[in-house]
């Protein structure tokens, strides 16, 4: 693909993506869930022509070849992530969102795979979870891409790998609320959102966010399994308080921003 193809529009950063990988949205997404009957979205019940919250991409990390993490005790980040994404489907599906996922079995979709799936939704946000080889125990941390310049625009459209700039705001927001979460269950766990420079953010035109729980290190597997309904219910708690706060402008020239 050269650079103009993986570029994404300013007047659509509500995520529809362009050029050839716009072409397989129209299938079905891995994992999708249609709307309940009698049920009104969030997009549907806003003015204005703003897009709220309606769609959660769920990424578990790694599959097929990547095992991603491994312990000594045998445990897998891969399978690991499938079985908290189960878990987190649920909740968020119980709560009126709509699901979907980059992959729900040994598939291992590339980093622009993923991203892509994301951005040819409206009203979505990105969700990708991982389990770490390191850290303390029974603790869970979330990432957003630090701070980077908002990236010049030719012609109205933007690079590729500069998607997530303009939805750091809202990431971090996010973020913040999926933490705070966490941190209310698991000791040990930080506050606050972190920063860190992770691959899979920067390509993603949505609020987007990594959750990472403590660790693949663990000697029994069963420790690490009692975590994931906690997990799964504070990532549903926390993006059910950010909801309301997440609009996208669908104005042409404009960009995302957090409802006040």
């Amino acid at each position: 693909m050269n650079r103009f193809i993986r570029t994404i529009a300013v007047a659509s950063f509500a995520g529809v993506l362009l050029g050839v990988l716009a072409a397989g949205s129209q299938n079905p997404p891995v994992g999708s869930a249609a709307p309940q009957a009698g049920t009104t979205s969030p997009s549907q019940s806003l003015v204005g022509g703003r897009t709220g919250l309606n769609i959660v991409v769920l990424d578990p990390a790694h599959g097929g070849t990547d095992p991603g993490a491994r312990g000594s005790a045998g445990i897998r980040e891969a399978d690991i992530v499938l079985e908290l994404t189960a878990q987190v489907r649920r909740g968020l599906e119980s709560l009126g969102f709509q699901v979907l996922q980059t992959r729900s079995n040994t598939e291992n979709p590339s980093f622009d795979e993923r991203s892509a799936l994301a951005n040819a939704q409206t009203g979505a946000i990105f969700v990708s979870l991982h389990v770490s080889s390191t850290g303390l125990p029974g603790t869970a941390r979330v990432y957003t891409m630090p701070d980077t310049p908002l990236p010049p625009s030719v012609g109205g459209l933007i690079p590729w790998d500069q998607a997530q700039a303009s939805y750091l705001s809202l990431s971090r927001k996010l973020g913040d609320a999926v933490q705070g979460e966490l941190a209310q269950r698991f000791k040990g766990s930080p506050m606050n959102v972190q920063s860190a420079f992770v691959r899979q953010l920067r390509t993603t035109a949505a609020p987007a966010i990594v959750v990472e729980i403590s660790s693949v290190a663990m000697e029994d597997k069963a420790d690490l399994d009692r975590m994931l309904p906690g997990v799964a219910e504070a990532i549903g708690r926390g993006i059910a308080t950010f909801r309301p706060s997440y609009v996208t402008p669908s104005v042409p020239g404009t960009t995302p921003g957090v409802k006040p």
